[in-house]
């Protein structure tokens, strides 16, 4: 008998999403591919004159903003509801990732035992474009009586949550991007726009630079170009084909090829680097019809050759290769002996590039 129900019920709604189909709501439009494109560089249009507008409202409640969370011994918390609360989640992401520490609270859980995670030394951002947000609202006399700091984000200076902050940020607009003025969009995006000039002006304060930031980053490619130095993918000494100089040039030849790097180095009995020699050059020298087969290896080789050190990062190894137009370096230290190669085969494989 429940089968049957089961049944019952299944079939009722596979006839119910099929009329759903058929029978279109009557104030749909036809699909206009103009009308989308004239939708769509309105809604840039109108969020990109709510983004500008917020710089020409910027003040000193703003610099006080930054002062109050850079002094802060606590944390940054930033809470909103809805697509507030969206964009809370995003704020308190890259305020994170940039030296402040931050976290996201929600304001309804807040109500109901997360309260406890905000303390006296922390400063609450608080989000919400009307500024009546009734979960945030309710939260505000208990943040307020154990001494924690707010600074509201809304878009109505006079609003109950604007009055009741400590600081106000203004980031209203004149109007959604939204036909109906409606869904939050061109707030939103000022909101975040607010957001992220509060992020940058704190790691500015702070001094945060690209070695915290690889820090924040050290699973995504962003992490890999600014943690891996030369040493971390660069081949040692021992898989790179050296050769002294007054090596016959047949023999330099086959060192390179058995290397695998496309070079054989030329170096002294101290293992001083004296020169280099790339598939490049020989190719370079079949074109002026060099005897191969007389010489040693100093009379055809690259003398002085670009170098790095192990400590460079590897990114700089990628700019000056580029830049050199050239597809290996030797890796040498201070006293220009050689300790390793690398190519761009090699960085291609760390991912740097």
């Amino acid at each position: 008998m429940r089968s049957q129900v089961v049944f019952a019920i299944q079939v009722y709604f596979e006839h119910l999403n099929r009329s759903s189909a058929m029978n279109p709501s009557p104030n749909a439009h036809r699909f206009a591919p103009e009308r989308a494109l004239e939708l769509g560089r309105q809604t840039l249009s109108i969020e990109a004159a709510a983004v500008e507008a917020l710089q020409e409202r910027l003040n000193g409640d703003f610099a006080r903003a930054v002062e109050l969370i850079l002094n802060s011994h606590g944390r940054l918390i930033v809470s909103g509801m809805g697509k507030s609360g969206h964009i809370a989640r995003k704020i308190a992401a890259t305020m994170a990732s940039t030296g402040t520490p931050a976290y996201f609270v929600h304001p309804a859980e807040a109500s109901h035992g997360d309260l406890g995670m905000i303390t006296r030394d922390d400063v609450l951002l608080a989000l919400s474009n009307s500024g009546e947000s009734g979960e945030l609202l309710s939260i505000l006399p208990a943040l307020k009586r154990q001494g924690a700091k707010i600074i509201a984000m809304t878009g109505v200076p006079g609003s109950t949550l604007a009055r009741e902050a400590d600081i106000h940020l203004d980031a209203g607009v004149e109007q959604e991007a939204c036909p109906h003025n409606l869904a939050p969009t061109a707030s939103t995006t000022a909101a975040l726009a607010l957001g992220d000039a509060l992020a940058v002006a704190l790691l500015d304060a702070r001094g945060f630079g690209p070695e915290d930031f690889a820090r924040s980053h050290p699973g995504g490619s962003l992490g890999r170009r600014l943690l891996t130095h030369v040493r971390d993918v660069m081949r040692g000494d021992d898989r790179v084909p050296a050769v002294k100089p007054d090596t016959a040039i047949t023999d330099a030849i086959i060192a390179m090829s058995r290397g695998g790097l496309g070079l054989v180095a030329i170096t002294d009995p101290a293992h001083t680097v004296l020169g280099i020699f790339t598939d490049g050059d020989l190719r370079r020298a079949f074109e002026k019809r060099i005897d191969l087969q007389q010489g040693d290896i100093a009379s055809v080789m690259h003398a002085n050759p670009r170098t790095i050190s192990p400590d460079r990062l590897a990114v700089e190894a990628v700019e000056m290769m580029e830049r050199l137009r050239i597809n290996a370096l030797l890796v040498v230290d201070a006293d220009n002996h050689l300790i390793g190669a690398l190519n761009m085969h090699d960085l291609f494989t760390a991912k740097v590039i």
